[in-house]
């Protein structure tokens, strides 16, 4: 048995008992620290790996608090189901990843995107697990500082900023948000009226820059930055119906400069031509003036960094460390705090696409490898910064597909039978060509049906991590 199978035995067994990895270290061997040695290369003896196995051969009962997600919503006050059991995760075939990565952008479908987002409640979740980082940050003057690394439709950042008011009410606020999708972007502001009506004291900038280069709103590129759109609003009036009447005004800027294209390298979107919009009150301009960033880039040093499904599932692990977790860890100001969300599987939605795929599963990097691959990737500067990968009870979290009561049942309808199946496959980003046959033949409709009844519903597992700078 190599490393990485032993480690894939203790993570199994800790997530079906509830355990943290450093509990059953201490328990097996009297070593908290084994998961992490075995991780970053530690060898163990014979007797030791007889003890490991010995000690989960003979303590296989779940204790009464092994619950695999225990960071509840008020939305979700239910108690929590046991761990479905899933194969361990598949890497992709040789060659089949960069194929695949061009073929399919889970967040380019709209009508996935919008049936999921209206039919389950990830992003009222997300939220609220993100506004519990709030209790452990410390601004400092001149502003609470937050970059949202995805801003999708604005449903997280927009109820995150609520409860940044509700915690730091009289605090001035400087929001950064990166999203390329022109859709997006529009549902974001759509959102926005009442955040400036409620505090005053906000400035909200969005970005369709790279994740290397939007917390500091310049563009490393000399080309790129000669062509930068640099669009600074105030607001005038004291009302939502007045700040959403000129927010409304922006859709011709937002037409004519929130473009983007295919990569035919990557398959990624990418903007045609960089843009930065600035908005604020203009009775709070003379207040904001430190915060209201300047063409020529603004110091970073976010307070809160929130990195939602910031990569796809199945993306390369460099990619997803070097092209986006490291660089959003660098632009962290002294306390502050990164939280990245992303997917986790071994749920009942992956156990609908197991059943039409068997041996599938996407999410083949999870928190512990993510943290590994960034420390090495940020080298001498990981030397400030805590990875904190936390235990399953407290890094996982459920959300669920809305129903009725009776929509789940003898008798399951079309419409509930055809949402479920869409989230699964949304979740799981499953590319459009593979989907053909499944449904061609029918297997989805049976598929779904079983996992409904089995559970009485749907439901979802995201993992969390965070990374945290330390204070000066």
């Amino acid at each position: 048995m190599n490393a990485q199978d032993l480690l894939a035995e203790i993570s199994d067994y800790c997530r079906h008992m509830g355990l943290a990895e450093s509990t059953f270290g201490r328990r097996a061997v009297n070593d908290g620290k084994l998961a992490n040695r075995l991780r970053n290369g530690g060898r163990i003896t014979t007797e030791t790996l007889d003890r490991i196995r010995d000690f989960i051969a003979n303590n296989r009962q779940p204790s009464a608090a092994g619950r695999p997600a225990i960071v509840r919503s008020a939305l979700e006050p239910r108690a929590m189901p046991q761990q479905i059991a899933m194969p361990p995760p598949q890497a992709p075939a040789a060659g089949d990843g960069a194929a695949s990565q061009r073929d399919f952008r889970f967040f380019d479908n709209r009508q996935k995107y919008l049936l999921f987002v209206n039919t389950c409640s990830e992003k009222w979740v997300t939220a609220h697990r993100v506004a519990l980082e709030l209790a452990n940050l410390h601004p400092r003057p001149p502003a609470v500082r937050v970059f949202d690394a995805g801003a999708g439709d604005g449903t997280v950042m927009s109820r995150v900023m609520r409860a940044m008011h509700d915690r730091y009410p009289h605090m001035p606020f400087y929001v950064v948000g990166k999203e390329i999708s022109l859709e997006d972007v529009r549902l974001t502001l759509q959102k926005m009226a009442d955040r400036f009506y409620e505090h005053p004291a906000t400035v909200l900038v969005l970005t369709n820059l790279a994740y290397a280069d939007a917390p500091w709103l310049a563009v490393k590129s000399l080309s790129a930055a000669s062509s930068l759109v640099w669009n600074e609003v105030p607001l005038t009036g004291n009302s939502a119906y007045r700040f959403e009447s000129q927010i409304t005004d922006l859709e011709p800027f937002l037409t004519d400069n929130w473009k983007a294209r295919v990569s035919p390298k990557t398959g990624n979107p990418v903007y045609e031509r960089p843009a930065v919009l600035v908005l604020y009150r203009e009775d709070h301009k003379f207040l904001l003036d430190p915060i209201i960033p300047r063409p020529g880039g603004t110091r970073a040093e976010y307070d809160l960094v929130i990195a939602s499904q910031p990569y796809r599932a199945r993306a390369p692990l460099e990619f997803k460390t070097k092209r986006v977790i490291a660089p959003l860890a660098r632009a962290l100001g002294p306390g502050g705090r990164l939280i990245a969300i992303h997917s986790h599987g071994r749920d009942p939605g992956d156990e609908i696409v197991q059943k039409v795929w068997p041996q599938d599963h996407p999410f083949i990097h999870d928190r512990h490898m993510i943290m590994k691959a960034v420390k090495h990737e940020l080298g001498a500067a990981a030397r400030d910064l805590n990875f904190n990968v936390y235990a399953d009870n407290r890094s996982l979290f459920r959300y669920d597909m809305r129903t009725l009561p009776s929509e789940v049942g003898e008798s399951i309808g079309t419409s509930t039978l055809f949402a479920a199946w869409n989230a699964a496959i949304y979740v799981a980003q499953v590319e459009d060509a593979r989907l053909g046959d499944a449904v061609a033949d029918g297997r989805y409709v049976s598929a779904t049906r079983d996992v409904l009844r089995a559970h009485n519903g749907l439901w979802f597992y995201d993992e969390s991590y965070v990374i945290s700078r330390r204070r000066v």
